[in-house]
């Protein structure tokens, strides 16, 4: 497992412990428990998923009645398919980190991550998080960062300090994922926190923005997680203006700054792809609107027979045409739709570009980042989807998940 290489900010008024619970098999860091100073705000995205986790239904139910104070969150068990009891164990859990916080279990968010369909093992988990608790400091993000993973080959974080109205302002932020991943909050888990003075209407504002730019354009392989849950909070502990405006040029300037590091953490999912050899950009242009846009991106980005062509560094770009015409968008005129490798127009007029060469092409496919770029000529709209291949290893790793 790779190490953690970025430097981390710690973020006044977050306090993170890790430890290793016994949750996984395999005797690695698996709970994290995440402090929060009190009057920090916090909000959430979540997945979509009609089948969304116990832990989910929890959070949700939670941060409607307070301000968080503390997030609890496992790996190695998803919590997710388990009914009742399911829910029981994560209210539980909420009470078992309350205790020990001193505070109100409706003042703890879980979360959870790792197999569906298994109950949480909870005798495990309440000798865990006093473990945890004891570890507790603001510097622990690379610790926390290893805690939540689960199939991921690498840690994922972000650390910044980014100027806001002439104010030095520090966000740092974790995400794991590398499989079940697809847009309608496709992070599987991510958690970012910063120290700036926002008001709770204004963050939330920011972090559906900045989700809808980064973890709702990546796709792996289609399946949208049971577990998926995105968090941002602020710690209100910097000396500056509270930021209580969206037309405020401190709210542009934070909200852009978040959304660029959302899209990194987003990005870094990608990369570490379960099974990934390449990370592809596929860019739809001069659509109509987003939603024709998107049809487009995802047809293209989730065709098995296009990944597997990426795999293989084939460039088959029948494959690519045969999904953009079946993606479903009302009128598509494809005398006027151009399709490109890279910087190689490789369809024009309906066919196959005089000015392509299979050389040409095979030049942009051997490469390890990949852009596929269709320019529809229909409107000045314009999506980025971002996703990976399709290996051998991909199957290996998901055949045998719970070996």
């Amino acid at each position: 497992m790779s190490q953690l290489t970025v430097e981390m900010h710690p973020v006044s008024g977050v306090y993170l412990g890790t430890c290793a619970a016994n949750i996984k098999k395999n005797g690695q860091a698996d709970l994290v428990i995440m402090e929060l100073a009190e009057g920090s705000v916090t909000v959430a995205s979540f997945t979509q998923n009609a089948f969304c986790a116990a832990p989910v239904t929890v959070a949700k139910q939670n941060l409607l009645d307070v301000s968080p104070r503390a997030l609890v969150i496992n790996s190695g068990n998803a919590n997710a398919g388990t009914g009742e009891q399911g829910l029981l164990d994560a209210k539980q859990t909420c009470a078992w980190v309350a205790e020990e916080l001193g505070c109100k279990p409706s003042e703890v968010l879980p979360f959870s991550t790792g197999v569906i369909g298994e109950n949480l093992p909870m005798d495990t988990l309440q000798r865990g998080i006093p473990k945890a608790l004891a570890s507790l400091s603001t510097t622990g993000w690379a610790q926390a960062c290893a805690g939540i993973m689960t199939t991921d080959l690498v840690p994922k974080a972000v650390s910044k300090v980014i100027l806001v109205d002439g104010h030095s302002i520090r966000v740092t932020g974790m995400s794991k994922g590398s499989g079940m991943i697809h847009p309608n909050m496709a992070t599987m888990l991510g958690f970012v926190a910063t120290d700036a003075k926002i008001t709770q209407s204004c963050l939330q504002q920011c972090l559906s923005d900045a989700v809808n730019a980064s973890f709702n354009r990546i796709t792996v392989d289609g399946d949208t997680s049971t577990n998926d849950a995105c968090t941002l909070t602020a710690t209100q502990q910097v000396d500056m203006p509270l930021i209580d405006s969206l037309e405020s040029q401190a709210y542009q300037d934070f909200s852009v700054a978040m959304r660029d590091i959302m899209i990194e953490l987003a990005q870094m999912i990608i990369r570490d792809g379960e099974g990934a050899t390449k990370f592809v950009t596929v860019s739809v242009e001069g659509g109509e609107n987003s939603e024709e846009c998107l049809k487009v991106a995802h047809a293209v980005a989730l065709s098995p027979l296009v990944k597997t062509a990426l795999f293989a560094s084939d460039p088959n770009w029948g494959r690519i045409l045969a999904a953009v015409g079946r993606a479903g968008v009302q009128n598509l005129d494809i005398d006027t739709i151009k399709l490109y490798l890279g910087d190689v127009c490789i369809v024009e007029h309906g066919g196959r570009a005089e000015s392509y060469t299979e050389a040409a092409g095979q030049a942009v496919m051997d490469q390890t980042d990949i852009t596929i770029t269709i320019v529809l000529n229909r409107g000045d709209v314009k999506e980025v989807v971002w996703t990976t291949d399709f290996s051998y290893d991909y199957v290996k790793i998901n055949a045998e998940y719970r070996s």
